[in-house]
């Protein structure tokens, strides 16, 4: 029965973000706000955008929450860029609960310090 259930839900879950994996690679320069698709949240494993990449962007109109542990992602995130008009959120948690550390609209986050973010909250993009 909760098999059922769950396979009802995964197509809902698939129409409600688009999560775009890539590698990253060190920049001597620091990335420009261009190096993360417009109306994503990229997140780099290193600090100072480098290492390994993931960009997710939410189709849903009320944002989509994304947990970074069913990705492979929980604890992996040091560093952010955020391309999209509105701000987004990551969490300690792998449910979007709890305080969030924000990520400023059209903004970059060079290193986290000691948070190590296991999902996010990205908002609606309508290109």
């Amino acid at each position: 029965m909760l098999f059922g259930r769950l396979r009802s839900v995964l197509p809902i879950v698939a129409l409600s973000m688009v999560v775009v994996f890539g590698t990253g690679t060190a920049a001597s320069a620091g990335p420009s706000i261009g190096t993360c698709p417009s109306g994503s949240l990229c997140l780099y494993e290193g600090a100072g955008f480098t290492g390994a990449k993931f960009s997710v962007t939410s189709l849903n109109p009320n944002g989509t929450c994304v947990s970074l542990v069913s990705h492979g992602w929980g604890d992996r995130a040091h560093s952010a860029i955020n391309t999209h008009n509105s701000g987004a959120a990551m969490f300690m948690n792998d449910n979007c609960v709890g305080g969030p550390y924000q990520v400023p609209a059209n903004s970059s986050l060079s290193s986290f310090g000691g948070f190590t973010p296991e999902s996010v909250w990205v908002p609606y993009w309508n290109s």
